[in-house]
């Protein structure tokens, strides 16, 4: 079983570093499919993407690409936002014990939003540049910006799916900046939103510590490998496919 799912991890990562496509909306489903409970595979998969997006925000740091301006209004929204979609998740267990059912169509949902959001990057990210709504100073839209959050937020800590995808294209549509600030102030939110959710959700013992090492352990080999090699390959047609493979997982959970 371990061997099994630190190939797996390293096939997820691989496929993250190649793409750019999120690992959650990769892994999670995956783990259900497998027949690992869903509360465990969205705890577990909070933390494990709390440990890879902690390496990624150290470096955009040192690159100096984080606006933390827009990190600061956007954690506002989304952090207590996803703390009450787990204690609400975990309530609902606790009164109709409805828990799986709840994510796995919770998930389902999400996937098919995210491999949506993921097409909409891919073909028609030329559509979202340069509008004048994106030229408004970042203060000035700090309550959207903060809703923003209250609803993404939710999702996330629902489904650990979307804390890259879905605000990346918030970001894209509302926000004037480079692709590397762009990239570097995703990751850097996402960090500090996958670890609040990962803290409650195993501080209510939805995390397999043991699965988390092994898809590390294949994961991070795989995505650097899955890095190294992306300059080669035609990005649109693997983005296309894994939308796809996303979809296909979405209408198989609902």
């Amino acid at each position: 079983m371990s061997i099994g799912i630190i190939v797996m991890g390293l096939l997820i990562g691989f496929l993250v570093g190649l793409t750019g496509v999120g690992g959650a909306a990769l892994l999670t489903p995956v783990l259900i499919l497998l027949g690992i409970n869903p509360a465990i595979a969205v705890g577990t998969d909070l933390v494990y993407n709390s440990i890879t997006k902690l390496f990624g925000s150290i470096q955009h740091w040192r690159q100096k690409t984080i606006n933390l301006q827009l990190v600061k209004y956007l954690a506002i929204g989304s952090i207590p936002s996803a703390i009450a979609a787990v204690s609400i998740l975990h309530l609902f267990d606790s009164f109709f014990h409805n828990q799986e059912l709840v994510i796995k169509h919770a998930l389902g949902y999400v996937l098919i939003l995210v491999a949506i959001t993921t097409l909409l990057k891919t073909f028609a990210k030329d559509r979202f540049e340069f509008n004048s709504f994106q030229m408004k100073p970042i203060r000035d839209k700090r309550f959207l910006t903060i809703g923003i959050g209250v609803i993404l937020g939710f999702i996330v800590g629902l489904t650990s799916i979307g804390s890259g995808s879905l605000f990346a294209l918030a970001m894209l549509y509302l926000y004037k900046m480079r692709p590397s600030e762009l990239v570097g102030t995703d990751i850097a939110h996402a960090f500090l939103l996958v670890t609040a959710a990962g803290i409650m959700h195993a501080g209510i013992g939805n995390v397999d510590y043991l699965l988390m090492f092994n898809l590390l352990l294949g994961s991070i080999p795989g995505v650097i490998l899955g890095s190294t090699l992306s300059a080669k390959f035609p990005a649109k047609p693997l983005r296309t496919i894994m939308a796809v493979i996303i979809l296909i997982s979405g209408f198989k959970l609902i």
